[in-house]
């Protein structure tokens, strides 16, 4: 069964209110096995909200819409998906009641205008709205099938769960289920990843294969379609198993696992402790790992040396190396590295310094270079990198390098110089 999704109000079309309901609506109905293949969204004008469900109904089976079930005159999806399928409206007595007892229940007076929300398309399955006001509506007519949600996202939860869960699985029966699996990889661009995997994606069936760049990774979905979610799982399973051969370097976390997440773990496995000397990456690696609940058993401190001052005084790099080298430099990295180590009496040192941006470059030294370097028992490494973005990017992208190269040297790995 083909699903269109209608997400309405012209406030969501500015850009004041982010929507939720799309995806929310998108992750449970493939959930249920529904091929959701559209998503619309459209403000509060009615020629161009009947064209957008016109459009619709000639192209799924299911439409469903959220918002617009409100009391006021801008409040018109309901109205103009029963004009759609040529239905008048009349007032609905239980939802007038219910309506009214909303407003009793808090000693609140009720606005005439409230009464709009009782007025349903005749023939319609009322969805009686447990946490607000508005009823939704099912609309059947030619197999075609009008699913009126209430826009306040956690109205439109409960009922969908609660209601319109239990009307698609009576109606439809089982579609079996969708399943979907994120595979995260850094150091390897979008294009080259594709070189590694090209065969599969061109011969891919179920499951599919995508691909999609995000900030400081690239990751692969994998998608199967199942008559149970156990027959989609082994689906992705096997195309899973012929996948990570090829590219398991790369290969940092799976589904909700973000980098932090991975290396702290990584570092719990090997009972390790750490510290780090961050200049220009201002504290945000320490931050992304202490968003880890149990990132107190790695991680000892950091010190966030912006001045050279303080990464001579309090790190212990020699002054001699900033005034040879620069504070920007290798051996600056490196100095940074053993000293947080040696203060700290940690397994791991790392130092981070660089060039964030818009000033402080030379010609020799760009906006973006960094240096990341790490001191262990294996010795140290040191990294250079040059990042393109502005300020925040290009902190983020060094932090997500350095948690990549403390997972790297954890694993015993060797990471080329320039990523």
């Amino acid at each position: 069964m083909i699903v269109e999704i209608v997400t309405t109000g012209t406030e969501l079309l500015l850009g004041q209110i982010t929507n939720t309901n799309a995806p929310y609506l998108a992750c449970q109905m493939n959930k249920l096995g529904f091929n959701v293949l559209y998503q619309s969204t459209v403000g509060d004008n009615r020629e161009r909200m009947m064209q957008v469900i016109t459009t619709a109904l000639s192209r799924a089976d299911i439409v469903i819409t959220s918002g617009g079930l409100g009391p006021t005159q801008g409040d018109i999806t309901k109205e103009i998906c029963a004009q759609a399928f040529n239905l008048k409206l009349y007032l609905h007595e239980p939802s007038n009641n219910r309506i009214k007892c909303f407003f009793s229940n808090r000693h609140a007076p009720m606005p005439e205008s409230n009464l709009r929300q009782a007025m349903v398309p005749e023939g319609s399955v009322i969805l009686i709205n447990e946490r607000g006001t508005a009823p939704g509506i099912i609309l059947e007519k030619d197999n075609k099938v009008i699913i009126n949600l209430p826009g306040p996202p956690h109205e439109l939860e409960y009922m969908f769960e609660h209601s319109v869960i239990p009307y698609l699985q009576k109606r439809y029966g089982s579609q079996g289920t969708i399943v979907s699996r994120v595979l995260h990889t850094y150091g390897i661009g979008e294009s080259a990843l594709e070189e590694k995997i090209a065969d599969l994606i061109t011969t891919q069936t179920n499951p599919t294969i995508a691909l999609l760049a995000r900030p400081g990774e690239v990751i692969i979905r994998l998608t199967a379609k199942g008559s149970n979610e156990s027959i989609a799982k082994q689906l992705i399973d096997e195309l899973q198993l012929t996948i990570i051969p090829r590219i398991s370097e790369y290969i940092f976390g799976f589904d909700d696992n973000n980098m932090e997440t991975t290396v702290g773990q990584d570092l719990l496995n090997k009972k390790l402790s750490l510290a780090l000397a961050e200049s220009c990456t201002g504290g945000l690696i320490t931050s992304r790992l202490t968003d880890i609940p149990g990132s107190s058993n790695y991680l000892c401190g950091s010190i966030v040396c912006y001045s050279n001052e303080v990464k001579i005084q309090h790190i212990g790099v020699d002054r001699e190396i900033i005034r040879e080298h620069g504070a920007v430099s290798q051996e600056t990295a490196i100095a940074m590295a053993t000293g947080i180590r040696q203060k700290f009496k940690t397994s791991l040192g790392v130092g981070v310094t660089g060039i964030a941006g818009p000033g402080g470059a030379t010609s020799e030294k760009p906006v973006g270079l960094v240096y990341i370097a790490i001191d262990g028992p294996s010795g140290h490494r040191c990294y250079k990198h040059q990042f393109i973005g502005h300020r925040t990017e290009i902190k983020f992208r060094a932090s997500q390098a350095t948690l990549d190269m403390i997972r790297h040297y954890v694993h015993g790995l060797t990471l080329q110089e320039d990523i």
